[in-house]
């Protein structure tokens, strides 16, 4: 597995500076592809280039086999001062792909837990209806993508970047684009298997994947609206007069505490691209 992820990070390293879109089909699978692949678009347009290089030391945990489910093992890297990386690699027909990523680029990154290994080195894989933590897997993952759509706080997720921060962010968006005549409907839709391993606290790691769109649209005649960040560089910079939306890749991984604990949730990072952007 370790040889299986090195052999990813070199892939990905060499694609990102040659922003070689059609290298990342023998590298990634699904969303996580479009991500990426986006993220190459995004940087032609805007004519800059995709950091690159290979994380260090990543340590490695591997679930047991399930009978007629995929194979998947989960690397986390950490470089002091720069992030920490959760990369999830699965099997699947045409080879190992890197199907989820988060990460935590704060200074200090929030507390990782510590995965649950058996006796003969291996993690344990959580179904996403497993019993015994706060709610199930599922359930967690519904519940702060639902949190972000609503743009409302749920307590049973701790403040930060990715539940408080993001709800403030959409109440203050949607209050301006509200003054300025404009509403805003935000949908965020879960894509992809949720995936989980048990920690050693009783509770669990859990990824899950999304896809989001925010939609204006304007109520006043004469009222204007331009995008941000790389949502504006799909859209060539332009001003919009009646409707722009923009699509996001969302990935996440969240810690869930078992059940009967007082603690929250913790959503420890994120992985999120602009996939389109368009309006008039």
């Amino acid at each position: 597995m370790y040889r299986i992820h090195g052999r990813y990070q070199r892939g990905l390293s060499a694609a990102q500076a040659a922003l070689n879109h059609g290298a990342m089909g023998k590298l990634e699978h699904g969303l996580a592809l479009e991500m990426t692949r986006a993220s190459f678009k995004t940087a032609r347009l805007e004519g800059t280039s995709v950091a690159s290089g290979i994380w260090p030391n990543p340590k490695v945990w591997v679930p047991r086999h399930v009978e007629g489910s995929p194979d998947w093992f989960v690397a986390v890297s950490y470089d002091p001062g720069v992030a920490r990386i959760t990369d999830v690699m699965s099997s699947t027909p045409a080879g190992w792909r890197l199907v989820a990523s988060a990460a935590d680029t704060r200074a200090t990154p929030a507390r990782f837990p510590k995965i649950e290994t058996d006796s003969d080195g291996y993690a344990t894989s959580l179904p996403e209806n497993a019993p015994g933590l706060l709610a199930t897997p599922r359930q967690i993952a519904r519940a702060h993508l639902a949190s972000m759509e609503n743009a409302e706080l749920d307590p049973a997720f701790a403040d930060g970047p990715w539940t408080s921060d993001i709800v403030t962010f959409w109440q203050q968006e949607r209050a301006q684009l509200e003054e300025a005549g404009w509403t805003l409907r935000l949908s965020y839709l879960p894509e992809g298997p949720v995936r989980a391993l048990r920690t050693s606290d009783g509770g669990a790691l859990v990824w899950y994947a999304a896809r989001s769109t925010d939609a204006r649209k304007a109520q006043r005649v004469g009222a204007k609206v331009t995008l941000k960040g790389s949502a504006a560089v799909r859209t060539e910079n332009r001003s919009f007069t009646h409707s722009v939306s923009a699509t996001y890749g969302r990935m996440y991984v969240a810690h869930v505490p078992p059940a009967g604990s007082t603690e929250p949730v913790r959503v420890l990072g994120e992985w999120s691209d602009v996939l389109e952007s368009h309006g008039d």
